[in-house]
């Protein structure tokens, strides 16, 4: 079999456990708020995510494309699969590692980090003009349009409803909160499946199999499944950051979180078509909804150690991607 065919194997496989991961990690994103809140059960909550996470994929492509086109140029052949295959182990570590602190992390800064750290070790072209305009822009951005619109969301519910009896509203939230869960978890599916799909797409081109940036309809059926399988397993050590040790959240702050989070989800994803991350839309949409409450109600403390690892993990994927590549060079004819 040559050499071509066995490295474009390992990525794909690679691309997988990594959209595996991704479901893992990132499922409380889809669930915190709404088994904290009592709107679903834990069962019911992991099972509904994963049927919008894999709804979701097959709903766009732009995303995928830009994973593919804009981040990064590898070298044809087994060694731009090289650069791949280490960029996905440099976000794979740095996903279980997160996991098993229960801190939540970025995946897609995580496979964006792994992909710059592989291509500086391997001196491929990186394209940095689109890493600051489809990455980085939306990676500072996003949070503070997160935060910004839950806060005026739940501005909006607390006067709408100002005259209205607290446990009515709170039943009927409820109701309106099993909506947006699942619109947030199609968002989830619609955003993080396709970059899998892109760095698959990458490496079909790279290794000559494809010729064109389009997206195989059995690339997008395996990373839904993947993803989905990893929704199954849930996350739960990530759900009680979310739900619990940020701010003890009820269901209309549930609501107007969720309904941040699958608004944002989906302009990114249809109209600009970048990457963005729904861990920090969800945990910045929290505080924003735990700040109409008062600012003492948010536990800052836990929310700056959010952000530490938001800041870490970047480099951190990119440095494991890097040392992954220095292995995978000695071991490959490069």
């Amino acid at each position: 079999m040559p050499l071509d065919s066995v490295t474009l194997g390992a990525v794909v496989f690679a691309a997988l456990v990594f959209a595996y991961t991704n479901g893992f990690h990132d499922a409380p994103n889809s669930l915190a708020t709404a088994v904290s809140t009592r709107t679903l059960g834990p069962r019911a909550a992991v099972i509904m995510a994963a049927v919008m996470n894999v709804i979701g994929a097959f709903l766009g492509e732009g995303v995928a494309r830009t994973i593919s086109r804009d981040i990064i140029h590898p070298p044809e052949g087994t060694g731009g699969a090289a650069v791949l295959l280490a960029a996905l182990i440099g976000a794979i570590a740095w996903n279980v590692a997160t996991w098993s602190k229960g801190m939540p992390s970025s995946s897609s800064h995580a496979l964006v980090g792994g992909m710059i750290g592989a291509a500086l070790a391997s001196a491929t072209t990186v394209e940095w003009r689109g890493v600051a305009s489809d990455f980085a822009l939306p990676m500072v951005v996003s949070p503070l349009i997160g935060g910004l619109l839950g806060y005026g969301a739940m501005l909006a519910i607390l006067w709408l409803f100002r005259r209205t009896n607290v446990r009515r509203i709170t039943r009927n939230f409820k109701i309106a909160q099993s909506a947006s869960a699942a619109a947030m978890a199609l968002g989830h599916g619609l955003q993080d499946a396709q970059k899998t799909m892109g760095v698959v797409v990458l490496a079909l081109v790279t290794t000559g199999y494809q010729n064109s940036y389009d997206v195989p309809l059995w690339t997008v059926c395996a990373a839904a499944g993947a993803m989905a399988l990893g929704t199954l397993t849930g996350g739960w050590r990530i759900m009680r950051t979310l739900g619990r040790r940020v701010i003890q959240l009820d269901a209309p702050r549930g609501f107007a979180a969720e309904s941040t989070v699958a608004a944002v989800s989906y302009a990114t994803s249809f109209i600009w078509q970048v990457p963005v991350s729904n861990t920090h839309l969800i945990t910045s949409a929290i505080v924003g909804v735990g700040a109409t409450r008062r600012l003492s109600a948010v536990r800052w403390g836990m929310a700056g150690n959010i952000v530490v690892v938001w800041l870490a993990t970047v480099p951190g994927a990119a440095v494991v991607a890097a040392a992954a590549y220095v292995l995978l060079s000695t071991a490959l004819p490069i």
